[in-house]
């Protein structure tokens, strides 16, 4: 049920009525048509731009087409008023059993309430975190880690066919200095004294992969040059980070489908299959590009190279694809891993990235495109730096990488249900300010408590209503009068609750699920403030002391609210409070 898409279908099907009279000229489009929330809640309960976005193409006057839609729109029951305001917004309100309706709605449906087809089983590939692995992950990760998986659920619950993805970075040369990092631990295992040279890894965190490399191997690789041992310590290695990884992952309660090696396409003919493909395009050639603009390094020197016409898909400068010494460039892997994305059938690709991944959007969106012939959609979330706090003061300190603040480390200071949703409170292109004592706050101020304390609140209701022997299972709140429910602090309430539905719709199509955690809070703050007016209404009150049936009602708003907030907090990947401690 989503009663602003059910509007919106009556204002088209009116709208087909005016045609058919005369009143309007046929052929117009009516894709632009909206019903949504008003800016400005006095106004009504839904407004529409029917008017305006119609005025033009029918070349008459917005108020003259708002007055006959009015006229038009008053024939149904659900419509108790339609003015027309300014040059020819159409204001709505609605009969307070459309709202009623609602309530009864959710508790039948449960949290699949909202559930939306708008991805109509579209299969979409979700590649998040892809740290490499040399390492545990750092907070920076852990919001791009929260963000993708909160994003890959509303997917889902819009109906997607969603695969979560990990591109694992253990081709490049990186992985070697991981390999030469825990061969310094291994001799450290063995009781020697060993420096680390700058641009090793000298986290405690290789001192546990040393003493296991010593338990598999023995003393075989000491005083061996590392022709003997860097691949098998390379690959060794590689593998007890992942496992890490893994684990930091699990502790935040994210769970891939899919970890995917880009070593996997070294050797294995996938790259040159790739630019092959590209090659037959006319997109692969031998060029020689534009010096860079701006500040010219020393070292650069025009030169032939095998390059990609990304410029013929929307980049600004065409990309190299191999250096002059015959070997890949970064690029070529990630054209090859994209172009096994598109064979692998997704329609949509979606990446979460670093901010400081900005430079690479567009060629990737220029390989994809070219990859799938401009049919398969690429798109980019940049996910900025969280700035750690403690008390207002900057937090730094890290128990096990030495150097920076681990996911770890923030998920044993407030827990992963706190780290999630804290990480989705600001659109994911904005600066997050993560203070581990605010965060903790029993607050309004607090989004996370707050919307758990609401949840919790209404787990306290079905407690006492038990407690009171007042049937309160969904079956019996559904069959309940919720034409009782016509207070207009319970009527917000079932509003807000209405918006569900279409919040999943928006928020799906522009790949934001921050949205979700804003519309989170906005619904505990109008259940909070039904609750705090009980103690100046009695009659607001979810318990009536000897009427059932009014309690009945009361407490199914209070249920359906918690329904929605528990659907919500699984998009987030959160665990709803039944209490607060």
């Amino acid at each position: 049920m989503n009663i602003f898409a059910d509007i919106r279908d009556l204002i088209l099907n009116n709208l087909d009525l005016l045609v058919s009279e005369g009143t309007l000229p046929a052929g117009l489009n009516t894709a632009p048509v909206t019903a949504e929330p008003p800016r400005d809640a006095a106004h009504g309960d839904m407004a529409t731009n029917a008017a305006m976005v119609l005025a033009k193409p029918a070349k008459m006057k917005p108020r003259d087409i708002a007055d006959a839609l009015a006229a038009k729109l008053m024939q149904d029951h659900r419509i108790t008023s339609a003015d027309v305001a300014g040059p020819g917004f159409l204001n709505l309100r609605l009969a307070p059993s459309v709202w009623q309706d609602v309530a009864a709605t959710v508790l039948a449906t449960g949290t699949d309430f909202g559930r939306g087809s708008l991805g109509a089983g579209k299969k979409v590939n979700v590649e998040y975190v892809s740290a490499n692995p040399t390492g545990p992950l750092h907070v920076g990760h852990t919001r791009g880690a929260v963000f993708g998986d909160a994003l890959a659920s509303l997917l889902d619950f819009a109906g997607f066919d969603v695969t979560r993805e990990y591109y694992i970075n253990d081709g490049g040369a990186q992985v070697d200095v991981l390999a030469r990092s825990v061969y310094l631990r291994y001799l450290e295992a063995h009781g020697q004294e060993v420096a680390f040279p700058d641009g090793t890894y000298p986290g405690d965190y290789l001192i546990a992969v040393g003493e296991a490399l010593k338990d598999k191997v023995g003393a075989q690789y000491i005083d061996q040059g590392e022709e003997y041992w860097l691949e098998d310590i390379r690959s060794f290695a590689t593998e007890k980070m992942m496992d890490l990884i893994r684990a930091d992952l699990l502790a935040l309660g994210v769970q891939m489908d899919v970890f995917y090696s880009e070593k996997s396409l070294y050797g294995t003919g996938r790259i040159e299959a790739a630019l092959e493909d590209l090659k037959n395009k006319g997109l692969i050639y031998e060029g020689v590009l534009e010096p860079p603009k701006g500040k010219k390094p020393e070292d650069w020197e025009p030169r032939e190279q095998t390059l990609f016409r990304s410029t013929a898909h929307g980049d600004d400068v065409d990309r190299p694809v191999m250096k002059s010494d015959g070997g890949w460039t970064y690029f070529a892997p990630d054209i090859a891993y994209h172009y096994d994305k598109v064979q692998r059938g997704f329609d949509l690709l979606i990446d979460v990235f670093g901010a400081d991944h900005g430079g690479y959007v567009k060629r990737m969106k220029a390989a994809v495109s070219a990859l799938s012939d401009g049919k398969v959609a690429l798109d980019i979330k940049l996910t900025q730096l969280v700035k750690l706090f403690k008390n207002g003061e900057p937090f730094k300190m890290s128990k096990r990488a030495g150097t920076f603040v681990t996911l770890r480390d923030v998920v044993d200071q407030v827990g992963p249900d706190v780290t999630r949703f804290h990480m989705l409170t600001r659109k994911n292109d904005a600066m997050l300010d993560f203070d581990f004592d605010k965060v903790l706050e029993q607050s309004r101020e607090n989004p996370v408590f707050y919307v758990q304390y609401a949840h919790a609140r209404v787990a306290s209701v079905l407690r006492k209503a038990a407690e009171a022997g007042i049937a309160a299972d969904d079956a019996a709140l559904r069959a309940a009068d919720l034409g009782k429910l016509d207070h207009e602090a319970e009527l917000t309430v079932l509003r807000k609750l209405a918006e569900w539905p279409r919040l999943v719709d928006t928020a799906a199509r522009s790949n934001e699920p921050h949205r979700v955690a804003f519309y989170l809070y906005e619904l505990a703050s109008d259940f909070h403030s039904l609750w705090n007016r009980g103690n100046e209404v009695p009659t607001l009150r979810f318990l009536q002391d000897g009427d059932t049936a009014t309690s009945q009602a009361k407490i199914a708003l209070a249920r359906a609210t918690a329904i929605v907030i528990a659907a919500g907090l699984g998009i987030l990947g959160v665990n709803p409070a039944q209490e607060m401690r």
